[in-house]
């Protein structure tokens, strides 16, 4: 009976004695409820407290709440730009929980954290990207865009007292709807088309003027050539018949018997009959035996 009482206490003082101490990690802050009221903060953002502690067991509460940054990710969510064309946004936050009394008190959790700053959010995005036109937004100027929101996103969690610092807010994607961006895309490519069609409109009329100017520019040159080269023959049918002259002044006889063989060469053909009288002028050479 006494071994059993003895056990029985000792189970008590063990359970007792379990309930009287906690620990937290380094990764951890740990805020302490004493009969419901928040009391103490251990190991919060900017000490070094990590370990084994005491508390009052049973009346003492140990809300255990991470130290490092906590992030999570927005939803994607139209929202209408400056120019009333409506934009896909996600985006995501990170913080970090630096005060857990003011943090239990405002929110209770990480979970009603996240609810609270996803409102912010919401409307901190919305305030911004009103003010911006849509193509601002898509093209990649995201590094302001950022900026402003993280600085909105900061304001009200500062105003609000939230017991946490925002530490970056990042925008994931920025797109047109699909079916807003189907319908963006026809009309890029009709444009497209017509600029193209411009384009080629503009290359055939300066093909086609450059191929005239080609063209006359050879008309010329084919008229010019055509110039000098009978001027050139008249020249040469000139200087010819010159020698001819000069020729025909030294020795006519010669002269005479050398374009009566020019003749015979150009108009007797082998097998060409010639009809002709035999006294004829001209086969006066072959009257001749001797050529005379």
């Amino acid at each position: 009976m006494l071994r059993s009482i003895a056990i029985l206490i000792l189970a008590v003082v063990g359970f007792v004695g379990l309930n009287s101490v906690y620990t937290v990690n380094e990764r951890e802050q740990a805020l302490i409820v004493y009969l419901g009221d928040p009391v103490d903060a251990v190991n919060e953002a900017g000490d070094d407290d990590p370990g084994l502690h005491f508390k009052v067991p049973f009346l003492t509460e140990v809300l255990i709440f991470d130290k490092r940054n906590v992030a999570f990710d927005m939803d994607g969510e139209e929202i209408q730009a400056s120019d009333q064309v409506r934009l896909v946004v996600d985006a995501f936050l990170r913080f970090r929980i630096t005060d857990p009394l003011r943090f239990y008190q405002t929110v209770r959790n990480e979970r009603g954290a996240e609810l609270r700053l996803r409102s912010i959010m919401d409307d901190s995005l919305r305030g911004v990207i009103a003010s911006i036109p849509s193509q601002d937004v898509i093209s990649g100027q995201r590094a302001e865009l950022m900026e402003r929101v993280q600085a909105a996103v900061e304001a009200q969690v500062a105003t609000q007292s939230l017991g946490i610092e925002v530490i970056d807010v990042r925008i994931l994607r920025a797109d047109l709807p699909q079916q807003i961006a189907e319908r963006v895309f026809q009309r890029m490519r009709s444009e497209r088309e017509q600029e193209a069609a411009r384009i080629r409109a503009v290359g055939n009329q300066e093909a086609a003027e450059i191929e005239a100017d080609a063209n006359r520019q050879a008309t010329i040159i084919r008229a010019e050539a055509q110039r000098d080269s009978e001027r050139l023959r008249g020249e040469g049918d000139a200087q010819r018949n010159s020698i001819y002259a000069a020729a025909y002044g030294r020795d006519p006889e010669f002269f005479a018997f050398y374009r009566s063989m020019e003749a015979y060469e150009l108009a007797v053909d082998n097998g060409t009959p010639i009809i002709i009288p035999p006294d004829s002028e001209f086969f006066e050479y072959f009257s001749d035996q001797d050529g005379g």
